[in-house]
């Protein structure tokens, strides 16, 4: 079987430092895969060049200017300002009291009223705040999960859309090829016709089929600016500046078996915010158990009493009942909310290994069409189509078993395209679903 290879990385395998700084603070743990995959497109391409696209800028593009992401700094702030409001102690309260006033006999008016001034607030027992601070920063810890997974989810979108665009390019390429050949048809037809060697109704149907294979030109050309159109849409443009997409839609190689592939699932992001949510419904747990601890509330302050102008101390003290039991609910409910996670992350582990069987399986089969389509059918086809046309010429062939030979060559050739880019597209949902790429860097492997 062909060996078919991924471009590999640049520079020793080593991540480009674009993703160094990654707006959004994407882990570093996910930027070999992005480079990778960047590379097997745009060949080393750092940049578009005459009006050339790269993975690698597409990416940079989407990752800077993606409405979905930047609305994590917008939640990072509220966090910010809720860690704020956590950290502050207990509020001091000031308060007063007027006494005795309209009374009866010595107390009517206010000839004995009694002022007093206080000042209260509560003990937090239970270390309080510094549960409500765990809680915020365990929040803010499933806040950078739940980032990464919307990245990854983008950049695997980037990814496909990506690939569209270059199976598109293709498809046209293909396209022309077939009016280059309709016109070679016509050419030798139209030469025949007038030796008297084909009726003119042959003329008139090889004329059709040019027609008809301009028009399929025409077709594939509005899918590629379809196909632009919607990869531009990931960084807000409406109208693509960029011309083409860099890459070799061929480039492919077989990956790991499937065990070693659903071994880096637990990795993936998708399955890590499993562990930040649990993480972070512990907090929430120990921050309600410290509600269970009541907390007691004093007062200070002084008194002016009216009859003889004397000022004395008050002080006061007071301590809520059964805190424990009226909390045993919270409690209960927290935990319940926690033990939940668990059960939640066996079931997408379930779901993400018939997802990654199901696209490793399609990729399989995708290089096995691939490699029966490059290696027998189109050659063979190829071959078919030169000896029926020096068939056809010499009299020997009809137009019509011409015809066919040359549009089985290009139905081949179509297929092949077909099952590049869905090897692609599988093999780019392995990677989103590992969140690894698929082969490891040059400098990994042996020659």
């Amino acid at each position: 079987m062909k060996d078919f290879r991924d471009a590999r990385l640049l520079d020793g395998g080593l991540p480009h430092p674009l993703f160094n700084d990654f707006p959004q603070r994407l882990s570093k743990r996910l930027q070999p895969l992005l480079v990778i995959t960047i590379l097997i497109f745009s060949q080393g391409t750092l940049a578009a060049e005459d009006g050339a696209l790269t993975l690698e800028s597409a990416m940079e593009l989407t990752l800077a200017q993606n409405p979905q992401l930047r609305v994590f700094d917008f939640r990072d702030e509220a966090l910010q300002g809720q860690a704020e409001t956590a950290a502050l102690k207990p509020a001091l309260e000031i308060g007063a009291d007027i006494e005795n006033i309209v009374g009866t006999g010595n107390l009517q008016g206010i000839d004995g009223t009694e002022l007093t001034v206080s000042v209260s607030s509560v003990i937090e027992l239970g270390n309080k705040r510094d549960a409500r601070m765990a809680s915020i920063g365990a929040r803010r810890g499933q806040l950078d999960a739940e980032r990464q997974v919307e990245a990854l989810d983008l950049l695997g979108e980037v990814t496909r859309r990506y690939i569209d665009n270059l199976a598109a390019q293709n498809r046209l390429t293909l396209a022309q090829d077939a009016v280059a050949l309709a016109r070679e048809t016509l050419q030798i037809v139209q030469d025949r016709a007038a030796a008297g060697a084909t009726p003119e109704a042959e003329v008139l149907r090889a004329e059709a089929a040019l027609s008809q294979a301009e028009l399929l030109v025409s077709a594939e050309e509005s899918q590629l600016t379809y196909a632009q159109v919607a990869l531009a849409a990931l960084w807000g443009e409406t109208n693509p500046t960029f011309e083409s997409v860099t890459g070799n839609l061929y480039q492919i190689d077989q990956t790991a078996g499937f065990e070693s592939l659903f071994s880096r699932v637990e990795n993936n992001p998708f399955i890590m915010v499993f562990a930040s949510e649990q993480r972070m419904l512990e907090a929430e747990v120990r921050l309600a158990r410290t509600q269970s601890m009541a907390d007691p509330r004093w007062s200070l302050g002084a008194r002016r009493l009216q009859e003889g102008g004397d000022v004395g101390l008050v002080a006061g003290f007071s301590m809520p009942l059964f805190s424990a039991t009226r909390n045993s609910g919270a409690v209960r409910s927290a935990i319940a909310a926690r033990d939940e996670v668990e059960v939640r992350r066996e079931a997408t582990l379930l779901s993400l290994r018939t997802q990654l069987f199901n696209a490793f399986q399609n990729r399989q089969q995708a290089l096995v069409t691939i490699d029966t389509l490059q290696t027998r059918t189109i050659p063979l086809l190829t071959e078919a189509l030169s000896e029926t046309q020096a068939a056809y010429e010499s009299g020997r062939y009809s137009y019509l078993e011409w015809v066919t030979a040359r549009q089985e060559l290009l139905t081949a050739r179509s297929a092949l395209i077909d099952a590049a880019s869905a090897a692609l597209r599988h093999g780019a949902d392995i990677e989103q679903l590992t969140a690894e790429p698929l082969l490891p860097p040059l400098n990994d492997q042996t020659n």
